[in-house]
């Protein structure tokens, strides 16, 4: 379980590729590193992985095929920088919202409108989703925590300030992953049960 407060941008030191799966080596300032565990959970751009090596700067991440299908991981090259957050402990603040790890599609950012103190984001996801995302609700965007701006169709708008910009890969990004709010979620389709029932 994560917050969505991205605590860092790690660097994709090394890719090592396998049939349907690939290996990632991420580099991170040792202070993000401290009480890591082999089998711990990290969220990299959002998507939660298990730590199966590490050293005090270096994090090493196997990605299989269903993760490389669902997320942006797969198009990571050497050099790219990953939004990095480690999961949250009992006690941690809350500062975003519940964010399980588990991307469900990807968003083009189809549109970047630029300000002097923020930019508007336009993303554009999958129809199948189209429910789940309000104007006002919560949505992890590369992991993370972000308030929806304005709906139209299957696209959302994202307004994000300087220290969003700071502390996220958001910036640059083109194909992001996105995580719904799963209390909206669980909102959506109960009354959706619901609704059918009573026809």
């Amino acid at each position: 379980m994560f917050t969505g407060i991205v605590q860092t941008q790690g660097t994709v030191t090394q890719i090592q590729e396998g049939e349907s799966f690939r290996q990632i080596t991420v580099t991170v300032a040792p202070r993000h590193l401290e009480q890591v565990a082999l089998g711990a959970s990290i969220a990299i751009n959002g998507c939660c992985l298990t730590v199966v090596a590490f050293d005090e700067t270096r994090v090493i991440f196997d990605i299989i095929d269903e993760t490389l299908r669902l997320t942006n991981l797969g198009e990571l090259k050497e050099g790219d920088l990953v939004n990095f957050e480690r999961s949250l402990k009992v006690g941690d603040e809350i500062g975003g919202h519940y964010v399980s790890g588990h991307v469900h599609c990807t968003g083009q950012v189809v549109e970047r409108i630029e300000s002097t103190d923020n930019l508007a984001l336009w993303i554009e996801f999958p129809e199948q989703y189209q429910a789940y995302v309000l104007a006002k609700g919560f949505i992890s965007v590369n992991g993370a925590s972000l308030t929806i701006g304005q709906v139209i169709g299957n696209r959302f708008s994202l307004h994000l300030i300087p220290e969003t910009l700071r502390l996220t890969n958001l910036e640059q990004a083109q194909r992001v992953n996105l995580e719904f709010d799963q209390q909206t979620i669980t909102i959506v389709e109960t009354v959706e049960r619901v609704l059918a029932a009573r026809q």
